[in-house]
């Protein structure tokens, strides 16, 4: 297809010739804020459940709404532009978050400490390389197939800016819009109802996880025939707001895997294991033994982690044409280069000469930066896979959402292929976990935010922005958000840790204390028992007790195992006090398969049997990613995502048959769902309780005695925490969000 800046065609909203205030410092300062408080939000959900959902519209009804706020104090109105801008540079949080949460904490299930400096520099350099290498793609992906790629986010994120243009933004555009007509009443309503679900995630999760209001996860387990079995749901407002997002189809789909685990594998494993009488490796005590979680942690994660390794790679397969076609594209937008006319202020982009430095920028301080443990073959691995992926996101992202994209996928297939030249390279060990993993997490993020940048291009390129203002904004987000999100995942691990005494878990295990050089101390509540400064060992094996990180005295006697908030073990402290984990789903797996690959120390039976489930449920038809991602989390994390999604299939389906949606295709009534009331309500579900997650996990440590007297209050007196009929009275507050979504979602008859 001939290049041509301005098809005949489309016009966007505000003309090229029209001269309005963009990138001001007001709205970057707005966006970045906006993107650190979304990117900590997403990186939470990330490490709860594995996925992240768009932050484009909820940034942009924010935005729009303070600027609205900071007008009625005297400040001059916004313009879309600006708008666009602060919506741009708040969307780079997100992607960032899910790069790092999916590959960052496997250096911590590795055994190894995770450096902040480490984390801040994959975050920095992913993120601006995902975003350089967007820039000569742009106008092959966005403006030469503007039909063709839909950019279902950026677009429904274009049609938010617009309904909420403000009076100089529509005398640019030639619209007339009165005060005080039905757009300006919609804009007010949608914005009060994204700060509403806002205000309401922060209150429940307070409410129920601080002040113990009531259990914040019901669960049942069964007796025979399903021994074992169980079921239950986190009654969180995060995840049913995921669900509603991610729609019924996929929230479905992966109920479904956690219902095979918990209902069918782990019932199946008891049954079939009982009358063992010596453990069946890789698990270490009898079958007979074992609980349902213990089962789970010892093969179900196996298995799954298999199936989750083939739905990405079949996923990444199956989209090889499109693969073909983005590189075609990407290398044709590489050599057009600067060209266009670029008198046009719409089709400005960051001149090629600083896309080529700064990526040769990146390069030169990937293969010299200290903490990153980087060669020379792993800075031209990143390079390749970084171009590939990156070219491959945007054209996904484009044809099926940012929610849909396999990112992960491709960070697996990454891995896999980096592994295995390590492997034939003879690179194996421990000292080249770091290595290949920070491969998998630079081109992981970069891919991740070539995606997110392409939504916010599609969205400027349908208002009429200008490109190269939104390439900074969003440079300057990434920036911030990878400068943040690095302390908040530390805090996030720091504060679900326990010091487990050695005597419950390696009794009597020894090490010569002189090799060891690294110390370490206490954090946490645990740190006023006991002040001493240890000798850190990281232990690989199993002899003697469980690998991982040991607190060792100078006699050589091991005192603690470390275990992290991050897919850690023991769920309570010494003194009983219970510690929420993080299961960090998609971050295991790559662990896995580094540690498979290198040191062929991976269960390999377990992880077929995942691999042979996801390949016939892609002969059935079904999504075998979204499935294996459901097989791996506890079915108490993905229930919880199947209410939301059935919440939005019941409003939906209510709001299909209302006259003004009769008439539209299926295409037209998800994109019609998309930007619903409903849609920004889960959006604010989730941004309120993951922030309020964040902020309970990260004081836990601090209000220790407050907690505690809140617990035995709790546990004494309330009995909606504790109890016979806990279970049942906890879902009474759950089921008013709930009603409240379904309430919110429904439209009305237009005349």
């Amino acid at each position: 297809m001939p290049y041509d800046p301005n098809p005949a065609a489309f016009k966007p909203y505000i003309p090229a010739t029209a001269r309005l205030a963009e990138m001001t410092p007001r709205a970057l300062i707005m966006g970045v804020i906006l993107g650190m408080i979304f990117g900590a939000s997403s990186l939470y959900l990330v490490l709860k459940v594995g996925l992240t959902v768009s932050a484009s519209i909820p940034v942009a009804v924010i935005a729009i709404t303070l600027f609205g706020v900071a007008r009625k104090m005297g400040a001059r109105e916004s313009t879309i532009l600006e708008n666009s801008v602060a919506q741009t540079a708040g969307s780079a949080g997100e992607s960032l978050a899910f790069g790092l949460g999916v590959t960052m904490p496997a250096i911590m299930i590795l055994g190894f400490d995770l450096e902040i400096s480490r984390v801040m520099l994959v975050g920095v350099l992913g993120g601006l390389l995902g975003i350089l290498m967007m820039i000569p793609l742009r106008r092959t992906l966005i403006v030469d197939q503007h039909r063709e790629l839909k950019y279902p986010e950026g677009t429904a994120c274009a049609e938010v800016l617009k309904a909420a243009a403000t009076d100089v933004s529509r005398e640019a555009a030639g619209e007339v819009r009165e005060e005080g007509s039905d757009a300006m009443r919609e804009a007010k309503r949608r914005a009060m109802i994204i700060f509403g679900g806002f205000g309401i995630g922060i209150l429940y999760k307070t409410l129920s996880v601080s002040f113990k209001g009531w259990r914040d996860t019901i669960n049942f387990e069964f007796g025979a025939p399903l021994k074992a079995g169980s079921a239950g749901a986190e009654i969180s407002p995060e995840l049913v707001g995921v669900g509603y997002i991610i729609g019924p189809r996929i929230a479905f789909t992966m109920a479904a895997g956690g219902v095979l685990a918990s209902l069918l594998l782990i019932p199946m494993i008891k049954f079939f294991g009982e009358l063992l009488t010596v453990p069946l490796s890789p698990g270490t005590m009898l079958i007979k033994d074992m609980t349902p979680d213990d089962i789970r942690g010892a093969y179900i994660l196996y298995i799954g982690a298999g199936a989750v390794a083939a739905g990405g790679l079949i996923s990444l397969v199956r989209s090889l044409p499109t693969i073909w076609n983005g590189l075609r594209g990407g290398l044709a937008g590489m050599k057009q280069g600067s060209s266009g006319d670029q008198s046009l202020r719409t089709d400005r982009d960051i001149p090629m000469k600083w896309v080529v430095i700064g990526c040769l920028a990146i390069i030169a301080v990937i293969s010299l930066a200290t903490p990153l443990h980087m060669n020379v073959l792993g800075a031209i691995l990143i390079l390749v896979f970084g171009f590939l992926f990156a070219t491959v996101s945007s054209r996904l992202t484009g044809e099926i959402g940012s929610s849909s994209n396999p990112i992960s996928g491709m960070a697996v297939a990454t891995l896999l292929f980096t592994c295995l030249i390590f492997l034939v390279m003879g690179w194996t060990g421990g000292r080249y976990y770091v290595t290949a993993l920070s491969v998998g997490a630079i081109v992981c993020i970069a891919a991740s935010n070539a995606g997110t940048t392409s939504q916010d291009l599609k969205t400027g390129y349908l208002v009429g922005s200008t490109p190269r203002m939104q390439q900074y904004a969003i440079l300057c987000g990434a920036f911030a958000s990878a400068l943040i999100l690095g302390p908040i995942l530390l805090k996030l691990n720091e504060a679900g840790t326990v010091y487990v005494p050695a005597a419950q878990v390696a009794p009597g295990l020894t090490v010569d204390a002189s090799k060891l050089e690294e110390t370490g101390q206490l954090h946490g509540p645990q740190a006023k028992d006991d002040a001493s400064t240890y000798k850190v060992w990281h232990k690989t094996d199993t002899v003697g007790g469980p690998a991982g990180k040991y607190f060792v005295a100078n006699d050589g006697k091991v005192v603690y195992l470390v275990d992290p908030g991050i897919n850690g073990q023991h769920k309570t402290r010494p003194d009983g006090t219970e510690v929420k984990k993080y299961d960090a789903p998609k971050a295991v797996l790559m662990s896995y398969i580094i540690k498979g690959i290198l040191d062929q120390q991976l269960p390999w039976t377990l992880v077929l049997f995942g691999v042979m489930i996801a390949v016939v449920l892609e002969m059935a038809g079904i999504s075998a990613l979204a499935f294996s991602v459901g097989v791996y989390l506890p079915l108490v994390a993905t229930l919880p995502i199947a209410i939301g999604g059935t919440v939005r299939w019941l409003a939906d389906r209510r709001n299909n048959k209302l006259p003004q949606n009769a008439n539209l295709n299926e295409e037209e009534r998800q994109a019609a769902g998309d930007r619903s009331s409903g849609t920004l309500l889960a959006s604010g579900y989730i941004a309120g309780g993951a922030l309020a997650g964040i902020i309970i996990a990260i004081t836990a440590g601090v209000l220790t005695e407050f907690d505690s007297a809140i617990g035995k209050w709790a546990e004494a007196s309330n009995p909606f925490f504790a109890g016979d009929s806990s279970n049942y009275l906890s879902m009474i507050p759950y089921a008013v969000i709930v009603g409240l979504l379904y309430w919110v979602a429904r439209e009305k008859a237009k005349k």
